[in-house]
Formats: C-alpha cells, sequence, structure tokens
C-alpha cells in the first residue's frame, strides 16, 4: 500500500463525514484510512458504519484524549502504506488530490511535503475572510496560500501534512508536549535530519476553519507564542517573517495612542479590501477580510510579544494562552 491517511477527530462527526466523503472520490485508489477518535463525546461511529462499505480499507480506533498529536503518532503506528498523510478534519479534498501528491512524487525524491489550503465555494463569507488572511502573502500567509520562499525549505503544515512512514517512525512524530507549533517543531526536525521537503501547489485542499473571529485570535495569538517556544526548541529558526505581525502590532499601539500613524492603517486596511476583492470577486468577504488580516497581526504579533516578554524579561517558562482543549 502507499499512502495512509491519518485523521484525527474529536467530537465532529459530521466533518469527518465530509472528508471521508471526499476521499471516496479521489482518482487513486492505492491508500488506506485511519481515523482516531480522540476521547471524543460525540463520536464517529455511525459515520464509520456508513463508509465500511465504501472505503475498502477504513480502520477505526477510540483512544482517551490525549490531543490531535498523540492521535496522529497513534495513527501512523497503525499505518501500513509508504507515505502517511495527515490531514485535519475540518478539511475536504478535491478529487484529484492524491493524484496530484502521486505525480510529484513519483517525479522526484521527496522525504515530506504538503499543499495550500483554499477556500471552496459553498464556505461561509466569514470563512473565506479568514481563509485569505491566512493565505495572503500581504500577512505573511503565503505559504498556506500556495508560494513558497525559495529563501528557506518548506515546513509542512499538519492540516496537509505528507511524510515516509518510516521518517516519521524514525523522528518520532509529533511532539505531544506541544500544544501549538508542533507541525513546525516535526518540519524543523525533518529538516535538521537532511529531508527532503516539498510544496506541492496542485495537492490543496478546502480547510473551513470552523471559527469565530474570537477563536480566530485565540488560535494566531496561541501561534505568536508558539513562535518564541520554537526558537527555544530550534535556535535561528525566527526570521524576519515572524517578527513583522509583531513590529506591526507595537506600531499600531503607538499609532492608536497617539493619533500618528492612523491613516496608514486605514491606507492597510484599504489595501486589504482591495485585494480580497480582486481575489474572491465579493464585496461581503472583502469587507470581512480587513478585520480578519489586522485579527492575524494582532493576534500573532501579540503571542509573540506576550511570550518574548515572558521568556527573556520574566525569564518565565513555556506557556499557552488559551487551552481550554487540544482543538479549535
Amino acid at each position: 500500500m502507499r499512502y495512509s491517511f491519518i485523521i484525527p477527530v474529536y467530537n465532529r462527526p459530521d466533518e469527518l463525514r465530509e472528508l471521508l466523503e471526499s476521499i471516496t472520490l479521489q482518482q487513486l485508489n492505492d491508500y488506506e484510512v485511519i481515523v482516531i477518535e480522540d476521547g471524543s463525546s460525540l463520536t464517529s461511529e455511525a459515520v464509520i458504519h456508513d463508509f465500511t462499505p465504501t472505503i475498502h480499507s477504513l480502520h477505526y480506533y477510540q483512544v482517551p484524549n490525549g490531543g490531535p498529536s498523540r492521535a496522529r503518532n497513534i495513527g501512523v503506528g497503525y499505518a501500513m502504506g509508504d507515505y502517511i498523510i495527515i490531514l485535519d478534519s475540518d478539511v475536504v479534498l478535491p478529487a484529484g488530490y492524491l493524484q496530484a501528491v502521486d505525480t510529484a512524487l513519483r517525479g522526484q525524491a521527496i522525504d515530506a511535503f504538503g499543499g495550500p489550503d483554499a477556500a471552496s465555494d459553498d464556505f461561509t463569507p466569514i470563512q473565506k475572510a479568514i481563509n485569505y488572511a491566512m493565505t495572503s502573502p500581504l500577512t505573511t500567509g503565503g505559504i498556506r496560500g500556495g508560494s513558497a520562499s525559495a529563501m528557506e525549505q518548506f515546513k509542512p503544515r499538519s492540516f496537509n501534512l505528507g511524510c515516509r512512514r518510516e521518517l516519521y517512525l524514525h523522528l518520532g512524530g509529533f511532539d505531544e508536549s506541544l500544544r501549538f507549533g508542533e507541525d513546525i517543531d516535526f518540519s524543523l526536525r525533518l529538516i535538521k535530519a537532511g529531508a527532503k521537503t516539498a510544496l506541492i501547489p496542485e495537492a490543496f485542499v478546502y480547510h473551513k476553519r470552523r471559527v469565530d473571529f474570537r477563536r480566530f485570535f485565540k488560535q494566531v495569538h496561541n501561534s505568536g507564542i508558539a513562535r518564541i517556544h520554537l526558537e527555544t526548541r530550534h535556535p535561528g529558526s525566527t526570521h524576519l517573517v515572524h517578527l513583522l505581525p509583531a513590529l506591526f502590532t507595537v506600531f499600531s499601539v503607538l499609532a492608536l495612542c497617539s493619533g500618528v500613524g492612523i491613516g496608514l492603517l486605514i491606507l492597510l486596511g484599504l489595501v486589504f479590501f482591495i485585494d480580497a476583492w480582486l481575489r474572491t470577486r465579493d464585496g461581503e468577504v472583502a469587507l470581512l477580510a480587513v478585520p480578519a488580516c489586522f485579527i492575524q497581526l494582532w493576534g500573532y504579533g501579540s503571542g509573540f510579544l506576550r511570550a518574548w516578554w515572558r521568556k527573556y524579561v520574566m525569564r518565565g517558562k513555556e506557556f499557552t494562552a488559551f487551552h481550554d482543549n487540544f482543538y479549535d
């Protein structure tokens, strides 16, 4: 068997149903699907039952809640494929996803890979706006949107991450002690091990992100905190692009307090609106993209600054600001 899909799920059977449906539509059939139910109170047993006749190699395991990293590692332990493909439960695959992956892997030597996330037509306006904020180069989200910097090796993200199974096991999989940034930590360990990573632009997923602006802020704030923790574990891994949201956050506070520079913030908001409209041709999405972009920058920047202060000034330990559970 060539591919093993690994899907952790927590209280989201409807999400899993959509993802499994999209897997059945793949143009390539050399795969198995491993679903890890991570201590859910609302299980996916009925969904698994419905798809068992359709997906010939569908495996379902229920484990005590331990977070997505642990669930992924458990899933890979059961996998038989040459490559494992880890997906978040809130993604949907286009029909050509697996064929795009297979074509890329047969064309060159790749140890680990990932693809962009995109918005499908059935997304709500706020989902499309958040997707824009997370994938636009204007908010440092270019790689998620399908463009990789030539200045550094691509780092796969856990919503859409593939790896040679033997290499994943050799590296010990995801660090289960990390609540955020665990995928970047894994990617940095991949690179240190000399692995060849690649962005496959055609292997995109539709990433639904069922969050509102409040939860979106919490997510990106924790990501900013995680960047400081990652720098501790991987010195030199922080680059200018990671500092920009923090610098922007400081500038925004000074601008709002002094009144100087507010015009620049308004101008930037206009740029976000115009660019989002050009990309989506949807006025409502473009309007929502403005607060989404500012939330993405301020959330990440404030988390980065908060963790920097706590670590380098207060000499504190690792922490996570928002941690009701492991899942959004």
